[in-house]
């Protein structure tokens, strides 16, 4: 950018940048003098004498007349550097008539001038002579510190200052009813914020000599979050009212406080008359004004030219009708068209100002006829409540406005009705009570304006070019309640909905965010409102009549006009919009608002002629200049006011003029000539290229720039080609999609699709024209200040515009395609008539007699055009600088991007068009069926140039590629082939010499012919383009502009595809991924009769992981199974929930149950609860099982044959019977064993369960028996024949010889659960134990865990840190081979701790199961201590089999009781140890045992079962032996040791005390208990802390170690134990150990001792325990 900013160094000292020109008046002698300042001038304010500068670098310079300097300056006209700013950075200024303002780089104001009304904020000094800082301070509370508040802008009046802080807020200092304060006392010096504009977003300020204006944004929904004022801070009347009537809901935003109007003296001009005194206004209920009785009807003003008073008769669309000097005229604040050529229709003169009722009622009766007609026409629904801007709260005193309602109001304009739900009768009763003032009239005057606003409400739509926005009315109302911050949270939303849609369209036509999500952060808002405040008397402040405000008041009729900028004169106010309009209002004495109609007191539009934009003003006293585009880039300027005279001397009007008011009229008659509309001035294209205009007193100032390399020329083109286009698009969104739109046949002419597309079309058009506005806007602050790239949001936010162009193309496409544009015909003539040639005119189509339908396609492919400018334009910028800089690579990519989307724009036009012409030839009863709205043809072969191969001789075979579906059409039928599911691959040549493409689809293979090999290619290319197209995205098609296009598409993807074929999959759907035709990979089926299966797939079928759910018709549940699969079966582990309630939990084969599972019926609740686990064959219960019967309390444990018990078995009940024996057909038949409770037992035949049946032998408790033959059900009384024995009646001291020997008539312990180890053998990949490799087996040990890892990981709540590191640390498989060391045995000891701690290694699976069916089967009914036995050699089995599957493994380990040697140490160090041992003993080895490898892993899962077995058995010997130890413990120690017959010299003959003195010794009274070998004692009680036999002969090994060391301190001697010695003191530490189970914990230690230990010391010991264990149950106590 630095090159341009150089200067160059001219003669005339300017440079090339910001060169000042100013002038006066409009005359052809006028010639505008240069400024020459050192810099580049930025920005220019003008007060009524004097000027500030500010220029390049933040100094500001002032010209003109200085009075407030103490010493003047000779020279006027030079400009002045003021010195006071130096070292600030400025960075805007401003000026008042008589004061100055300026802001710096950090947001500080600065203050000089006149000061006499407080204007510079300072207070004390009549003027301020240099600037001085004003502070802005935010008090946020009592205590805090005040804040400082930056500021972005000042705006100065003529006794007053506005100020816009960084934070969008208003702040106001000096005097007057214009600051909006609610200040009593006037000046205010000390800046203030203005709270009535507090939480809305103020884009700029403007003051007048004595008003104000701001831009505001609308509240949207992104300001929600700012607090609003919902109270009026003066009358304490709310803001927002709604009123609930019996069927509609008035909501009112207009409160105006009656404090807030300052009411005028009549300047000789019918205004309004003042109100009666005690007035109350409130906003929910109408008012009506009690006029004084005698109301002298003042003669028409002399000024006032009766024929302009019905020159604006304007829509009644707001319907607002107010009398102006005796006539009724119908003003609306909405659309603001000026009409030509309205001739007056005064008719006279009436005697009062006011219609009677009469002439009232027959103006409403037509206003309403032709509301409902126009409510008819536009299929629109009106809302028929006062608008708040007009009727009854606007102000007590305007005229009529408080009897008329206002009729027509635009959908949702600040009320919410329906049409229907309030007639216009209605509303008439409730807003003219008989009580309203009468008087005479003509009613013919009312009649005429009435149909004159009939016949201009007709021609709005055609005249209007752009003044409305095309606004649905939904958006409209939307808009219009958004900025009512207070509305949204009282109103019900759906009310708000309801209201707010017109019955058959909704398409919002004006996006509310805006073009794009964040755009209200990018680009500027286009949805303001103009809100005013201070002195009316001149209409300046445009509502509509001559009051003052004190507090701003929002102009309704500016709203949806997207002004954007405001600027004030004297007493006038402009507001430009983004359509480059500029209405005007105010003062019109000299002709400064552009157009010569009144009233001016509403905002008008100024007369310029078509084609001329306007994108600058600015206002002076009574002048106004304005920049505008013309036909040419370079801006042209207009001038509308006062014409200067030369050489006349300002002075003589000077400051009186101000003071006056009234009499200015004639003052300016005699001053000379002004503009009856804006003229052209011409000397403004010897300027070069202007980028703003001032106006300020009588003075005109603009500021140019020079075109160096282009630079300037191109910003200015760009700028103004997108205003151009925006104003196009306004056009036709306003002149030709609004009047279809608002068609109210369109609906029913087009359908319904066709409707929803143009429906689409228009809210994208829309979007596209909104984006646009904002753009322009953006652009044209750009020219006004800055000029640089790096402001130009297209280049930073080109997304947003090559996707809304995409957008909008791919829509007209759509529309296009379904022909909407051929059915779109008859309505386009409805409204446009038979000669489109306002059609002609946009469409911008210089070709001669089209057809309506192209010239359509025409306009709606008009702003595609518009790309290529973009790129065209930025090319231009950036061949203005080097090729190496920043800006030119910034400039340069864009411009590339955007050229290729013109191709690619250009692409998706042709490729419409052909598809458009493709269905015109296409028979017409397939079209239907294949046309749809994104549909495109990419290729066809209506020229034979592919065939099917082996096709009939007569078919005929079309084949149609579009771009999502390959369709096959034959005679009457076609096939559709979904792209997403096309496989498509080259027959390779060699072999049959044709060109052949085949064709894979997920049904059907075929292969196609082509005549060539080019067709062939053609082919092969077309479809795998498409093809990758619909799996990469749709439609984004190669968007790079069709780079590098890929050779295939992948041949795995994803895609959904529903199968049409009889068979299994017939009408399911498949949603997943795909591998060459087939499902492949993860994805879900849905049947339509609601089976869904969710999980894995392979090649085509379900494999692998996977859910299933399949309804349940009779029991309308469903069925729910989840777990493995293989080849479309359930295959593998799983769990199956039946609706019925039951589940199967285990092993699946081919989709049946099969192997080890288990089955759970019904909750407790239900008729048979039950679990069954065991072995299942073809989904029959076969081999070994347990079911426990939980209704009856019964436990079966034995063989079963197809679901029945057949073979050996045992049951048990809950009341303690014990049966073994046989079973035949699910009954106890055969040989068995039946004992009861108390032992009686019954050995014999059965026939049914429970029931005796043949020879037996009956054996009661006290040893009797009855042998015989039995009949009978056990416990209701048995039939016996047979001999009774009483054995013992004489040979007493004889064994009992009859005692049962059980375990017999069981299944045995190998023969259990083996369908568990089969399955971990399988699992391994063996099929029978030890039938395998090891080094395959551990492979599928690795891929189980990584599969098992994976499957979890997807559901990660499920796995622990910890659980984590074992997987990673259990995938590493370890050494396996080579002989088995010492080492090597403890790294396969952890390994196997690891494995069977996780359930997803094989192991760890098996050691799950094993433990779930032992639980099962020896938990509840199961704890019967005839079962002990039963459970401890299961428990061995276990071992067996599990060190089977272990030595399998790691092959070279040892098998049961093999050695492993100790690693040795070195001779040397043996010998050093002991000099003096004997002969080396034999070397220490490790035995191997199945109980040391595996009980430490096994046990602790299953002993509680199993020690509560233990505890049942040893029940009657354990009480024996607690009771005893209950009796000795009550001994004190030395009495029990005494009793034991412990030797004395073991006695501890003193204990420490529990802090004794050094030496000091406490002797052991006869009294203590519990402190003789209490370490000891300790010691053995960890004994029933530990689960595996070893672990408890350890706990007993250190017991023996304790005493002995507590031994040795007392005879300080080593000391070796004899038995005789050791017993006594044994016997003591385990009586005062107190181990309630010992009799079960010594069973369990010497059922479960490793053979290996039992001779050995450990062995010793545990006999010593167990003696022990016997002499305390046979202890007698003398």
């Amino acid at each position: 950018m630095e090159t341009q900013r150089k200067c160059s160094g001219d003669d005339d000292g300017g440079g090339e940048r910001g060169l000042l020109h100013t002038w006066k008046g409009y005359s052809y002698s006028v010639t505008p003098e240069r400024l020459l300042l050192p810099r580049p001038v930025l920005q220019v304010a003008l007060g009524t004498r004097h000027g500030v500068l500010l220029v390049e670098g933040g100094q500001v310079y002032s010209f003109g007349e200085l009075p407030w300097k103490q010493s003047q300056v000779p020279e006027p006209a030079k400009p002045t550097l003021e010195g006071a700013l130096s070292g600030q950075r400025v960075v805007a200024v401003a000026a008042g008539s008589f004061h100055c303002g300026a802001v710096t780089e950090d947001g500080g104001v600065h203050m000089w001038g006149e000061n006499a009304a407080g204007q510079c904020g300072l207070s004390s000094l009549s003027s301020v002579p240099n600037p001085t800082p004003v502070a802005l301070q935010e008090l946020e509370a009592v205590a805090a510190p005040p804040q400082m508040v930056p500021v972005l802008e000042l705006a100065c009046g003529e006794k007053h200052t506005l100020a816009l802080s960084v934070q969008r807020e208003v702040w106001a200092w000096g005097s007057g009813c214009q600051l909006g304060l609610h200040a009593a006392v006037f000046p205010v010096w000390k800046p203030q914020k203005v709270e009535h504009l507090a939480g809305r977003y103020v884009l700029q300020v403007a003051c007048g000599t004595s008003h104000s204006l701001a831009l505001v944004r609308c509240l949207g929904s992104h300001d929600s979050h700012r607090p609003h004022v919902d109270k009026c801070g003066r009358c304490n009347q709310l803001l927002y009212t709604m009123t609930d009537k019996e069927d509609h809901v008035i909501i009112s935003d207009g409160h105006y406080c009656p404090l807030g109007v300052e009411l005028t003296e009549d300047d000789g001009k019918l205004e309004a008359p003042a109100p009666s005194a005690g007035l109350k206004t409130s906003p929910s209920e109408p008012v009506l004004p009690s006029y004084t009785s005698k109301l002298e009807s003042p003669a028409v003003a002399a000024d006032a030219d009766p024929t302009s008073d019905l020159s604006h008769p304007e829509a009644p669309e707001e319907g607002e009708a107010s009398l102006v000097n005796g006539v009724l005229q119908a003003s609306d604040s909405d659309t603001l068209a000026p009409s030509e050529g309205s001739s007056g229709a005064a008719s006279g003169v009436k005697s009062s100002p006011y219609p009677d009722e009469q002439a009232v009622k027959d103006y409403l009766r037509k206003l309403s006829d032709s509301t409902q007609m126009e409510a008819k026409a536009s299929g629109g629904l009106h809302t028929l409540l006062p608008s708040a801007g007009g009727l009854i709260s606007s102000t007590p005193t305007s005229t009529l406005n408080n009897l008329v309602a206002s009729c027509a109001s635009a959908v949702g304009e600040r009320v919410a009705s329906t049409y229907e739900a309030l007639s216009l009768k209605k509303m008439m009763n409730f807003y003219l009570p008989s009580g309203a003032s009468r008087s005479g009239g003509s009613p013919g005057v009312v009649d005429n304006s009435a149909e004159r606003v009939r016949q201009e409400d007709s021609m709005q739509g055609k005249k209007s070019s752009s003044t409305g926005d095309i606004r649905e009315e939904e958006a409209d109302g939307l808009r219009r309640r958004l900025s009512l911050p207070g509305l949204l949270s009282q109103v019900s939303p759906r009310l708000l909905r309801k209201v707010g849609r017109p019955r058959v369209r909704a398409v919002a036509l004006t996006p509310l965010g805006g073009a794009v999500p964040e755009d209200h952060e990018v680009l500027p808002t286009l949805q303001t409102e103009v809100w005013s405040w201070g002195h009316g008397e001149h209409g300046q402040l445009g509502h509509g009549d001559n009051l003052a405000r004190l507090q701003p008041l929002c102009i309704k009729s500016l709203n949806n006009k997207e002004v954007v900028r405001v600027a004030a004169g004297a007493h006038h106010s402009l507001a430009v919009t983004a359509h480059c309009q500029v209405f005007s209002w105010g003062s019109n004495s000299s002709g400064q608002l552009g157009h010569m109609e009144s009233p001016s007191t509403v905002p008008r539009l100024a007369k310029l002629s078509e084609g001329i934009r306007v994108w600058d003003v600015s206002a002076g006293e009574r002048h106004t200049l304005l920049l505008a585009d013309g036909d040419c880039i370079q801006p042209i300027i207009y001038y509308s006011g006062q014409q200067v005279k030369e050489g006349e001397e300002e002075r003589g009007n000077g400051k009186e003029l101000h003071q006056q008011g009234g009499g200015e009229e004639e003052e300016e008659e005699q001053a000379g000539g002004y503009t009856q509309q804006p003229v052209l001035l011409p000397f403004c294209m010897n300027l070069g290229y202007v980028n703003s205009v001032f106006a300020g007193g009588r003075r005109c100032v603009a500021l140019s720039d020079r075109n160096v390399m282009g630079f300037i020329a191109s910003l200015h083109e760009l700028a103004s080609t997108e205003r151009k286009f925006y104003c196009k698009l306004c056009n036709i969104k306003s002149q030709i999609i609004r009047p279809l739109l608002e068609l109210e046949s369109l609906s029913s002419a087009l359908g319904q699709v066709l409707f929803g597309l143009l429906q689409t079309l228009a809210s994208r058009f829309a979007r596209l024209c909104h984006l646009t506005g904002q753009h322009a806007t953006s652009l044209t602050a750009n020219l006004r200040r800055g000029r640089e790239v790096k402001n130009l949001l297209i280049l930073e936010h080109i997304s947003i515009f090559l996707d809304s162009y995409h957008d909008y193309c791919s829509a007209v496409g759509n529309f296009q395609v379904m022909g909407g544009f051929q059915a779109l015909t008859k309505p386009s003539v409805d409204v446009f008539g038979k000669s489109p040639e306002l059609l002609q005119k946009l469409s911008e189509c210089s070709e001669e007699n089209l057809t309506t339908a192209d010239l359509l396609v025409a306009l709606f492919y008009l702003p595609t055009h518009h790309v290529y400018d973009y790129g065209r334009l930025l090319l231009k910028l950036a061949t203005c600088f080097e090729v190496c800089s920043t800006e030119y690579q910034k400039l340069q990519d864009s411009c590339s991007k955007f050229e290729a989307s013109v191709l690619r724009l250009k692409r998706k036009r042709k490729e419409a068009d052909y598809t458009v012409h493709f269905f015109k030839s296409f028979p017409g009863k397939m079209t239907d069926s294949l046309r749809k709205p994104h549909r495109r043809l990419i290729c066809e072969s209506s020229n034979k140039g592919l065939t099917l191969q082996n096709a009939g001789r007569f078919s005929v075979n079309w084949f149609i590629l579009f771009n999502d579906t390959l369709v096959h059409a034959q005679f009457s039928t076609h096939h559709i082939f979904p792209l997403a599911t096309l496989w498509v691959e080259p027959i390779p040549e060699e072999d049959t010499g044709l060109y052949g493409l085949k064709v894979i689809t997920p049904e059907e293979t075929f292969t196609l012919l082509a005549l060539t090999p080019m067709e062939k290619a053609k082919w092969l290319r077309s479809i795998n383009q498409a093809v990758d197209q619909v799996l990469s995205g749709a439609g984004r098609d190669a968007a790079s502009g069709g780079t590098v296009q890929k050779l295939e598409p992948p041949v795995s993807r994803t895609a959904s595809y529903t199968f049409y074929k009889e068979g299994r999959l017939k009408d399911a759907i498949y949603e997943g991924r795909w591998l060459s035709g087939k499902p492949n990979g993860r994805g879900v089926l849905k049947w339509p009769d609601g089976r869904i299966y969710t999980g894995t797939f392979k090649n085509g079928l379900e494999d692998g992981f996977g859910e299933f759910v399949a309804p349940n018709k009779t029991l309308s549940k469903n069925d729910h199974y989840q777990g493995h699969w293989k080849d479309g079966k359930m295959h593998g582990l799983g769990t199956y929930r039946y609706a019925s309630g039951e589940v199967y939990d285990g092993s699946f084969q081919d989709g049946v149950r099969h192997g080890h599972g288990m089955l759970r019926s019904g909750k407790l609740n239900t008729s048979s609860p039950s679990v069954f686990i065991g072995q299942w064959l073809q989904d029959k219960k076969t081999g070994y099982g347990v079911f426990d019967d939980i209704t009856k309390g019964e436990k079966y444990m034995g063989m079963w044959q197809d679901h029945q018990r057949q073979g050996t078995g045992i049951v048990v009940t809950q009341f303690g019977l014990y049966y073994e024996g046989a079973f035949k057909d699910n009954k106890m038949m055969g040989a068995g064993v039946l004992l009861s409770e108390d032992d009686t037992t019954y050995e014999g035949e059965f026939s049914d369960d429970w029931t005796l049946s043949g020879k037996g032998v009956l054996t009661m408790a006290n040893g009797d028996y009855l042998e015989g033959s039995f009949s009978g059900e056990w416990g209701s009384g048995l039939k016996v024949t047979g001999s009774y024995f009483k054995p013992h009646l004489f040979d007493t001291d004889k064994d009992k010889t009859r005692a049962v020997k059980l375990g017999r008539l069981c299944v045995c312990a190998e023969d259990k659960w083996q369908a568990v180890f089969e399955e971990c053998w399988s699992q391994l990949g063996c099929e029978a134990p030890n039938r395998g490799e090891p080094q395959k087996a551990w492979e599928n040990i690795a891929v189980a865990l990584t599969t098992n890892r994976q499957h979890i990981l997807d559901s990660p709540e499920s796995l622990s840190r910890c659980h984590n590191k074992t997987l990673e640390s259990l995938e590493v498989i370890p050494q396996h081979v080579g002989p088995v060391t010492m080492e090597r045995y403890h790294a396969i000891r952890l390994y196997l701790i690891k494995a069977c701690d996780t359930p997803l290694h094989p192991l760890g699976r098996l050691l799950e199961s094993l433990v779930a069916v032992y639980r099962m089967t020896y938990v509840g009914v199961g704890a019967n201590r005839r079962l002990l036995h039963q459970a401890v050699s299961e428990i061995k089995s276990y071992l067996n089999r599990i060190f089977q599957i272990v030595r399998f493994l790691f092959p070279d380990l040892p098998e049961e009781g093999g050695l492993i040697p100790e690693p040795t140490t070195d001779l040397q160090d043996k010998k050093s140890d002991n000099a003096d041992a004997p002969l080396e003993s034999p070397k220490p080895a490790r035995v191997v045992s199945s109980s040391a490898l595996l009980l430490p892993v096994l046990l602790p899962r299953l002993y509680p079962p199993l020690f509560t077995l233990y505890a049942l058995d040893k029940e009657r010997e354990d009480d024996v032996y607690w009771e005893c130890v209950l009796r000795l413990n009550k001994q004190p120690d030395l009495a029990l040791l005494a009793f034991l017959g412990v030797q004395q010299k073991f006695w501890p003959v003193s204990i420490p005390a529990s802090l004794p003195a050094p030496g000091e010794k406490q002797q052991v009274i006869s009294s203590t208990k519990d402190a003789c070998f209490a370490s000891a004692v300790e010691t053995l009680q960890q004994i029933s802390t530990t689960f595996t036999p070893s672990d408890k002969l350890q706990v007993i090994q250190l017991t023996f170690e304790e005493i002995t060391q507590e031994v040795q301190t007392l005879l300080k001697q080593d000391f070796l134990w004899s038995m005789d010695d050791l017993f006594p003191v044994f016997l003591y530490v385990v009586l005062r150990a107190r181990i309630r189970n010992l009799g079960s914990e010594v069973s369990l230690i010497e059922d479960l001792m490793d053979p290996c230990v039992q001779h050995g010391e450990h062995g010793i010991m545990f006999t010593t325990l167990k003696a022990c264990y016997y002499q305390i149950q046979h202890e007698k106590i003398t």
